[in-house]
């Protein structure tokens, strides 16, 4: 692509660079100049502008932005009409955002023409929410350049919905004599108002001491259920593989997949599986509707996303959550077991 002044009597057919004001007449920036308009500026008296003209094999910045992100655009992803060279993409549904980050780097890379944008992998979405978007930053993009990005788009969609598909959950919650009845409301009610955006439920709750086989007997049980997930809330937090809630799993023939997460508030996340079903023993500071490492597992379980031990450990850059310089009692050393 050519840029710089062009004199008006080579104008048409040249992008206007900027925005062009002579006298009433208005052209605006990325307007393409023709013979009229090119007549009209010279008789206002404009003698040179600034300009970008397409070379030959260039594409023009909406036809290249429309055709990378419709490579990018992954299932249950609509892709908008291009203007000014950005087309931008929505979610046709609610879910959980997957991306290929790997991919987006690597566009991103070919040539600072191209630019590919997107929210954070694994984010909640709702229907008609802007997941992404590509932007072509001069006028237009090399067309080998933009060959080399489409090359890589095409190896897989980088950028896709994951529908909610897990609608019933079971909930244990285990006792101890502290722990008030209130408290377990509590919990319950923040539990449902995050299962609210999935469009799921708790279809079983129950309650039992805070004990390996009282525990194990109710989990064998909703195991058989039609529970899709199983989330155990424990009067103690847990504290390590051998305690009460890895070791009913495991006694209910089910098994721990990761205890631990580099995510604070979050710390004492268990996650397992019995009966085929996703098992969670929850933080104790999932208790709270605030955001935790909770939520990230909770999100992409009930949207049938798998959750291994390799995605757990890859969460701690950006990981730790909630601290604020003016805390009155910071992280280090503030928070009690339980809240972890």
């Amino acid at each position: 692509m050519k840029f710089g002044p062009v004199p008006i009597e080579e104008a048409v057919g040249a992008i206007s660079a900027h925005t062009i004001r002579a006298g009433e007449m208005v052209v605006k920036k990325g307007g393409l100049i023709s013979e009229e308009t090119a007549a009209r500026l010279k008789q206002a008296g404009i003698q040179t502008f600034v300009a970008a003209r397409l070379d030959s094999g260039d594409v023009g910045e909406d036809e290249a932005a429309l055709r990378l992100a419709k490579a990018l655009a992954g299932e249950a992803v609509a892709v908008e009409r291009p203007f000014t060279g950005r087309s931008n993409l929505y979610a046709k549904h609610a879910g959980v955002l997957i991306v290929s980050r790997e991919i987006v780097d690597r566009i991103n890379a070919v040539d600072e023409a191209i630019t590919a944008a997107t929210l954070p992998a694994y984010k909640p979405v709702v229907e008609g929410e802007m997941i992404g978007t590509v932007k072509i930053i001069p006028y237009a993009a090399p067309g080998p350049a933009l060959d080399r990005a489409l090359a890589v788009a095409s190896e897989d969609r980088a950028v896709a919905v994951a529908p909610y598909a897990r609608r019933r959950v079971s909930v244990v919650s285990t006792l101890l004599p502290g722990l008030k009845p209130s408290v377990v409301t509590k919990t319950l009610d923040a539990l449902q108002q995050r299962l609210d955006p999935a469009g799921a439920r708790i279809t079983a709750e129950r309650r039992v001491p805070h004990e390996t086989e009282a525990l194990r007997r109710e989990l064998s049980m909703l195991a058989a259920s039609d529970a899709e997930l199983m989330v155990i809330f424990g009067a103690s937090a847990i504290a390590d593989r051998r305690d009460v809630i890895p070791t009913a799993i495991e006694r209910a023939g089910g098994r721990v997949e990761s205890f631990g997460m580099p995510v604070d508030p979050g710390n004492l996340l268990l996650i397992g599986s019995l009966g085929g079903k996703p098992t969670i023993g929850a933080p104790g500071c999932a208790r709270s509707p605030k955001e935790n490492g909770f939520d990230w597992v909770l999100q992409r379980l009930l949207a049938d996303v798998p959750v291994t031990r390799a995605d757990i450990t890859a969460l701690g850059v950006g990981g730790l959550l909630m601290e604020i310089v003016s805390r009155p009692q910071p992280r280090q050393g503030g928070a009690s077991e339980d809240e972890r």
